[in-house]
């Protein structure tokens, strides 16, 4: 293999999580070891189609390691991490067992992983193939969107099973996912840790009747488990706690200089960062979000903290504020809660009700914004989303 710098050998090996793929996992791993790896290593992860262990003995190269029962896509990519760690393995390339991807692209990763130690390379489906399932497309948009508010990094294809990792540098990050989602939380933490996401291009095969293809993918499961480590990741993502850093860039320092000497453009970068319909929408509804809680004075503060951290439009998160100002939102924050609290409307504005009463009303304030936050919100980014696809069409046309 090629050589980082006159000391350091990249050592490569093919990884295949295995569950119940007995039709393909003998072709897939005898195509793999044809390519310019070290060995190739499968985690059969609880099959019960067949003994993964017999089906590929006797071939010299390919090591099998099994769960005793299913555990998720993602504790066997966490268990091959931990067998190539102990090895000195530089880098590990994944590839999904049931013949979706093609083992020869293997050669589009060999010169970008010789180039550092410390990368992720995606391998970027090609969906312009025939028999792309149309929940792929969605879905691969979707996980691609959440990636750039957690990280920043723009990911052309954040669902694809086919990567190289950095194996010393993913083996010091913590992970709670063990399925699918693992697959999200993995590219979040790493470029929290410095660790640069880049992309090759490769192929990828359906069959023409889906019900010919295995997949252990369950749509409404582990979506859902998609989705909660995403509001995971986020929350992490606003609070103030500094990320684990394994590679140090100089990012943040070179974005301080550059808006120093160049105001204009920064400026001009602001206004379109992450100007897609849906990270407009974002932003849109995290402006309407801190907008809406009664935090008087810290509006404006809150919401640029959390559009920096969440690498949001700061211009139309800061601006959608303007929607959400007083007197007309507290109120109907305050109305609401007050209807909650007595059962009734509070109809007699006078000095008793507002100024006596002042800590009833702020206690109702709470309340009320509570329970309105989340629809009024949702609302907004609803409304803005429609509205930038809407403008986006009348340009094109």
């Amino acid at each position: 293999m090629s050589n980082h710098d006159d000391n350091s050998t990249v050592s490569v090996w093919g990884v295949i999580p295995v569950y119940n793929n007995a039709a393909t996992i003998l072709s897939v791993a005898e195509r793999i070891l044809k390519q310019q790896i070290d060995g190739v290593l499968v985690i059969d992860d609880g099959s019960n189609d067949c003994n993964v262990a017999e089906t590929l003995s006797g071939i010299a190269g390919i090591t099998v390691l099994a769960h005793e029962h299913n555990m998720g896509k993602g504790k066997a990519i966490q268990t091959a991490l931990k067998y190539l760690n102990e090895r000195n393995v530089t880098y590990m390339i994944t590839i999904d067992g049931d013949g979706q991807h093609y083992p020869e692209d293997i050669e589009h990763f060999l010169p970008v992983l010789a180039e550092d130690d410390h990368s992720i390379i995606i391998g970027v489906r090609d969906f312009s193939a025939r028999h792309i399932p149309g929940s792929s497309n969605v879905g691969r948009k979707f996980s691609n969107f959440w990636i750039m508010v957690e990280t920043g990094c723009k990911v052309a294809d954040a669902q694809s099973g086919f990567r190289a990792y950095p194996v010393k540098y993913i083996s010091q990050l913590h992970f709670i996912s063990s399925y699918y989602n693992f697959e999200i939380e993995v590219l979040t933490k790493a470029a929290w840790a410095g660790i640069t996401l880049k992309s090759v291009p490769v192929r990828v095969w359906y069959p023409e009747n889906p019900e010919d293809r295995v997949s252990s993918f369950r749509p409404f499961l582990d979506n859902f488990r998609i989705t909660l480590i995403n509001i995971h990741l986020v929350g992490l993502r606003i609070l103030p706690i500094p990320h684990k850093q394994l590679v140090r860039t100089a990012d943040d320092a070179k974005s301080v200089k550059d808006f120093i000497r160049h105001p204009l453009l920064a400026l001009r970068e602001l206004l379109v960062e992450n100007a897609t319909p849906c990270g407009l929408a974002a932003a849109a509804g995290v402006g309407a979000f801190f907008s809406i809680l009664p935090v008087p004075g810290f509006h404006t503060a809150a919401i640029i903290y959390a559009a920096v951290r969440l690498h949001l439009n700061k211009i139309m998160a800061v601006n959608i504020q303007h929607f959400f100002m007083p007197p007309l939102i507290p109120l109907l924050c305050i109305e609401t809660g007050y209807f909650i609290r007595h059962g009734q409307w509070l109809t007699e504005i006078s000095f008793d009700t507002v100024c006596k009463q002042l800590g009833s009303r702020i206690i109702e304030w709470w309340i009320g914004a509570a329970v309105l936050v989340i629809p009024l919100s949702l609302l907004t980014a609803l409304a803005v989303y429609v509205a930038a696809v809407l403008i986006r069409r009348c340009k094109r046309a």
